[in-house]
C-alpha cells in the first residue's frame, strides 16, 4: 500500500504537535494559558538563571584617605571585590499586575570576596607603614524585585523591565591577613560603599539580562515550513492577558501554504479555558479552525492522495473477487489486478466535541484495472466517511485511535455500466475497516513525542476537548545544566 502524503484522519494527532508554539493574523484560534503553578517554575527558573548570569560578580573597588591631626595620614584601599555566592532560598514570590508580573527575593544571602591594603605615613617617620591582605564579606536580608512588561510589539512578544530594585539590610566583613585585627575599624569604613556598589549593580545586570531575554522572544521566527506544503505562522495576537493567577497568550495559530497564504476562517468565540478542573503549569489550547486550515492547505495543494494496491485480501484487488458483485468489470477485464486511486474531493473537516474529535471525509475513489501494459480507469465512486478518534497522553508521548462511524456510497461515472451502490456497500465497509481505519491506527498508536525548546521536558501532558477546542495540559520541567542564553529559539 503507497501513499503520496498522510491521510487527513492522521492529522487528529500530527497537528496539535506543531501547535506548541504557534501564531499568526489579527485573531487568535490557538491560546497558551500559563497557570499559577506554571508562574511559579518560570520564576524558579529565572532566579536560577539570574544567579548562575551574577555569580562571580565584580564591583568596583574604593580608596578613602584619612588625616588625623598631629600624626600624619592614613590610606585604606578595598579592590577586587566579587560577588562569588548567591542563595536565594525558597522565600520568593511572582505577582500579576493589570499588564505587568512582579518577581521579588527575599532573605538572600550572599559571599563577597575582597582584598583590602592600608597605609600611614606622617612627617614624623620617612618611611611609609603598610599592610594587606583579604576580607569575606556576609550579606544577610538581600531582597531584590523586578517588574516586567510583555507587551506585542508587530506580532512578537517584546519584554521591558520597567523597574528593577535591590537592598542589603546587612553586611558583616571579616578580614583576613596582616594586623587585621587593628585595621577593622577602617575597613569597616567601606561598608556603605560595598552595600551600594551591591544594590547598583545587581539591578543593573539583571537589567541587562532581561533586555536579552527580550532579544530572544523578538527573535522567534514569525513562520515555520512544516514541510514543502504548509508553513506554521507564529505571530502572536493581541498582548497577553493577565488574570488573577495566569497569563494568557492569544495567538493565530492557523496553517498557510508554505509558498502562499491563504484566508484566515472565521474567528473563533471567546474560548473558555480549562483543565478539566486539574491544575497544571501549563495549558495549551487549539480552535479546530487550526486544524482546518492545516487540512485545507493540503488539500489545495494537492497532497492528499493514495493509492491502495495490497490489502490484507488481496483478491479484492483482482477483477475475479467482482465477478458476482459488478459482473461486466470481471467479463471486461478477466482476472486483472486491480489498483484503488483515492483522492479528496473537497477538503476534510473536522469538528471537536467534549466527547470525541470527528472528521467527515468526501473522498473519490476511481478503480483502475491494470490490463496488459496499461491502467484503465474504469469508474469513480464517491465515498463519504463519518470517522470519529480520541487523543489520549501517556509520559510525553500523545497517541490516537480512529474508527469508523458511518459511509455513504455513489457513482459518479463508470465505463462498466451502472451498478447499484447497495452491491458494493458490503464490500466498501471491510475495505474501510480492515484497511483505513487499522492503517491509520498503526501511525496513531505508535504515539508522537511534543516537540519542546532544548532543556525544557513537558511532564504529564493529558488531553481535555471541549466544543471547538482541544487542549494539551502539562507541567513543565527543565534541566538545570541548561543555559537560557545557550537555548535554541526554535
Amino acid at each position: 500500500m503507497a501513499h503520496h502524503h498522510l491521510l487527513p484522519l492522521l492529522l487528529l494527532l500530527l497537528l496539535p504537535l506543531f501547535a506548541s508554539a504557534a501564531a499568526t493574523g489579527d485573531e487568535a484560534h490557538l491560546s497558551a494559558v500559563i497557570g499559577d503553578t506554571g508562574l511559579a517554575f518560570a520564576k524558579d527558573v529565572l532566579i536560577g538563571e539570574a544567579v548562575r548570569s551574577l555569580t562571580p560578580l565584580r564591583l568596583p573597588g574604593a580608596e578613602k584617605a584619612f588625616r588625623v591631626p598631629f600624626l600624619g595620614g592614613i590610606r585604606a584601599a578595598v579592590s577586587n571585590i566579587t560577588l562569588f555566592h548567591l542563595d536565594v532560598g525558597d522565600d520568593s514570590v511572582v505577582r500579576l499586575g493589570d499588564s505587568a508580573l512582579v518577581v521579588v527575593a527575599s532573605g538572600i544571602t550572599a559571599n563577597i570576596s575582597m582584598a583590602w591594603s592600608y597605609s600611614y605615613y606622617s612627617w614624623y617617620f620617612p618611611v611609609e607603614i603598610s599592610d594587606r591582605g583579604t576580607a569575606s564579606i556576609l550579606v544577610q536580608g538581600m531582597e531584590v524585585g523586578i517588574t516586567m512588561e510583555i507587551k506585542n510589539y508587530n506580532g512578537s512578544l517584546a519584554l521591558n523591565a520597567t523597574q528593577c530594585g535591590c537592598s542589603v539590610k546587612d553586611l558583616v566583613i571579616s578580614l583576613d591577613g596582616g594586623a587585621s585585627w587593628f585595621y577593622q575599624g577602617f575597613i569597616n569604613a567601606f561598608e556603605d560603599h560595598i552595600r551600594a556598589a551591591v544594590e547598583k549593580v545587581i539591578p543593573e545586570n539583571i537589567i541587562d539580562s532581561t533586555s536579552k531575554l527580550d532579544s530572544l522572544l523578538q527573535g522567534l521566527p514569525r513562520s515555520v515550513s512544516l514541510d514543502n506544503v504548509t508553513a506554521l505562522n507564529m505571530t502572536f495576537v493581541n498582548d497577553p492577558l493577565y488574570g488573577n493567577s495566569t497569563i494568557e497568550f492569544d495567538i493565530n495559530g492557523l496553517f498557510a501554504s508554505a509558498v502562499a497564504k491563504t484566508s484566515n476562517l472565521q474567528k473563533h468565540p471567546q474560548l473558555s479555558l480549562s483543565c478539566g478542573g486539574a491544575s497544571n503549569m501549563l495549558l495549551l489550547s487549539l480552535d479546530e479552525d487550526v486544524f482546518n486550515s492545516a487540512l485545507e492547505v493540503y488539500f489545495k495543494a494537492g497532497s492528499m492522495h493514495w493509492v491502495v494496491d495490497k490489502v490484507p485480501d488481496q483478491s479484492l484487488l483482482n477483477t475475479a473477487g467482482w465477478k458476482f458483485i459488478i459482473p461486466r468489470l470481471y467479463w471486461n477485464y478477466p482476472n486483472d489486478d486491480m489498483v484503488l486511486n483515492i483522492s479528496m474531493a473537497s477538503s476534510p473537516l473536522m469538528r471537536i466535541t467534549s466527547e470525541k474529535i470527528g472528521a467527515t471525509i468526501n473522498a473519490d475513489m476511481i478503480i483502475d484495472v491494470l490490463h496488459g501494459t496499461e491502467t484503465v480507469p474504469v469508474a469513480c465512486i464517491s465515498v463519504i466517511v463519518s470517522a470519529s478518534g480520541v487523543v489520549e497522553a501517556s509520559g510525553n508521548k500523545v497517541y490516537g485511535t480512529v474508527g469508523l462511524d458511518n459511509f455513504s456510497l455513489s457513482l459518479k461515472w463508470s465505463k462498466i455500466g451502472n451498478f447499484h451502490m447497495s452491491l458494493i456497500q458490503g464490500v466498501i465497509r471491510v475495505f474501510l475497516n480492515t484497511v483505513c481505519m487499522p492503517y491509520l491506527n498503526s501511525h496513531l498508536g505508535n504515539g508522537y513525542i511534543l516537540p519542546v525548546v532544548h532543556g525544557f521536558t513537558l511532564k504529564d501532558v493529558h488531553v481535555v476537548t471541549s466544543a471547538e477546542q482541544l487542549m494539551l495540559c502539562s507541567d513543565i520541567t527543565f534541566a538545570n545544566a541548561s543555559r537560557l542564553a545557550a537555548l535554541p529559539v526554535l
